[in-house]
């Protein structure tokens, strides 16, 4: 068994002694693509969505120094006409290049690595010469001219080299080497002589990485272009649901926490890792651990390129922004705009994308905690205060404090004045979204909720097993709390919330533009179901 060659299958072995969730058709989408024109292919996903365990599985599957069989006779792919064909019938190489980045320090790491990779393909071919001057390509060509053997070469964290160096301005830049490197071994018309296929995984695309990197001979799948790979991203609703019966956990819990990923066409897409850790340990709670990836956007956000600021406060409250993913180098010491942010923050899994209408958002309770946790390093005082008193203002809502919702709200409102328009309706209610942030935990937010004879402002649906209200925030500008909860009443907002609880509070909210005053009337409705 080999360090990078003939690694055999008990990498993938492990995984299915664990719990494992059947991602094996896969192999049958990387199967069409063998011995094409579209023999390589990159699939970059975030951070935790199972990008190491999609190469092991393709690894075990090809290397023909195993036989796997036992292992994928009884998974999806097993039925699929190709199985038998590539079934443990390749030399595979596998190298995670994250592995590598220890040796940036220390000289050439393209050097290192490709002096580590023909020494360890050398004792799979004793009879292949070794020459002084070989490059990796020249050593492989010799390899298949001599036994006609054709290569799985896969390369698990394809840009971990390019991130560490991006990410640390005390590191040698030795990206150029490394794009090089790449097109060396895959650009030209050698590397379909040599390789069946080749899989590559990391977080950022390819396209537009660095002036010399246009591998367009790459088949990409990322976030934001998921194509036919999209349902191996992550979890589907299915997938948990099958989980938390087994593991006797709360469906909806785990929808709160997990779900929220628009993958492609798939809606509900579940963070594949968290999953796993929370069914595994017996409850939700973030597993989201911060990275020196996000410790730049942290930054670049506290920049607030292009009003961004205003986005990353909207999307916390709930709401969308658009964002043009196109602009974006895919080089994370080349960020240049709002829209470049958002989408490495899409790439990174800390947004959600909505490949229709091209918008981004905050997907679930777990991402929700780990930007708000960003915002608190950004010095925006205002948003960090509003966030942590928003636990005070619910309670005070739920006790029906009038009083001190008015003075909480007003607080906030005066606040954030500088990163909103003050007499704007629609900002207004961004900041209470912002301000009943703590809510989250055990409510659905709705802003401009629709009843049918109009719109709500803002919603707060409980999330089930929850005891709570629902809450109905209606908001009135040089107008009295009166006349809010009137139009409550008169367009029948209570009947369409009734229909996901019956106990419901009512809380009006006024403001005159000319004093800044605001006022609260919080009434409390019979239940409705009863």
């Amino acid at each position: 068994m080999g360090i990078y060659i003939d690694k055999g299958n008990s990498a993938f072995k492990r995984a299915l002694n664990s719990e494992y969730v059947d991602k094996s058709g896969l192999i049958a989408v990387v199967n069409k693509t063998l011995f094409t024109e579209y023999s390589f292919t990159c699939v970059t996903r975030c951070r935790r969505f199972g990008k190491s365990m999609a190469a092991r599985m393709l690894a075990a599957y090809y290397d023909r120094s195993c036989d796997s069989r036992p292992l994928f006779e009884h998974l999806q792919i097993a039925s699929n006409p190709t199985f038998e064909e590539h079934l443990n019938k390749y030399p595979v190489i596998y190298c995670d290049l994250s592995s590598f980045t220890r040796y940036l320090k220390n000289g050439n790491v393209v050097e290192l690595m490709e002096k580590a990779l023909i020494t360890d393909i050398a004792k799979s071919f004793p009879d292949i010469e070794m020459h002084k001057e070989d490059t990796l390509m020249d050593y492989l060509l010799r390899i298949h001219a001599a036994t006609g053997d054709t290569f799985i070469f896969i390369i698990d964290e394809w840009d971990a080299i390019l991130r560490e160096c991006a990410q640390d301005p005390k590191l040698p830049d030795q990206t150029d080497d490394y794009v090089s490197w790449l097109r060396s071994m895959f650009k030209d018309v050698l590397g379909l002589e040599v390789f069946a296929g080749v899989y590559m995984t990391g977080i950022l695309p390819i396209k537009k990485y660095c002036t010399q990197s246009a591998m367009n001979n790459f088949l990409e799948y990322s976030m934001i272009e998921p194509g036919n790979m999209a349902s191996f991203f992550g979890f589907t609703k299915d997938e948990v649901q099958a989980l938390a019966t087994k593991h006797q956990m709360s469906f909806e819990e785990l929808e709160k926490w997990y779900d929220g990923y628009q993958i492609g066409p798939h809606a509900s897409m579940f963070n594949p890792n968290s999953v796993m850790q929370a069914v595994t340990r017996g409850r939700c709670r973030s597993f989201w651990a911060t990275t020196g990836a996000f410790d730049s956007i942290a930054s670049y956000i506290k920049m607030n390129f292009d009003g961004l600021k205003n986005d990353i406060v909207e999307m916390l409250a709930g709401g969308r922004a658009k964002v043009n993913t196109t602009k974006f180098r895919n080089d994370l010491s080349d960020i240049r705009s709002r829209d470049d942010v958002l989408t490495v923050l899409i790439h990174l899994g800390y947004l959600a994308f909505d490949w229709e209408r091209r918008e981004c958002y905050v997907p679930n309770y777990e991402v929700s905690e780990e930007l708000a946790n960003a915002v608190e390093e950004t010095g925006w005082t205002s948003i960090v205060q509003a966030l942590q008193q928003s636990e005070q203002l619910l309670e005070a809502t739920l006790r029906g404090d009038e009083q001190t919702v008015a003075r909480m709200v007003a607080e906030a409102h005066t606040e954030n004045a500088s990163i909103i328009k003050y007499s704007d309706e629609n900002s207004m209610a961004c900041v209470l979204a912002i301000a009943y942030y703590y809510a989250h935990a055990d409510y659905i937010f709705h802003r401009e909720f629709q009843t049918g004879l109009g719109f709500a402002d803002l919603v707060l649906i409980p999330r089930k097993n929850t005891t709570t209200p629902a809450i109905i925030v209606e908001l009135k500008y040089n107008d009295t709390v009166g006349t809010a909860i009137d139009q409550i009443h008169q367009r029948h907002y209570p009947e369409k919330v009734a229909q996901y609880t019956g106990n419901i509070l009512l809380v009006a909210i006024s403001y005159d533009k000319k004093t800044k005053e605001h006022l609260c009337r919080i009434e409390k409705l019979p239940c409705i179901n009863e």
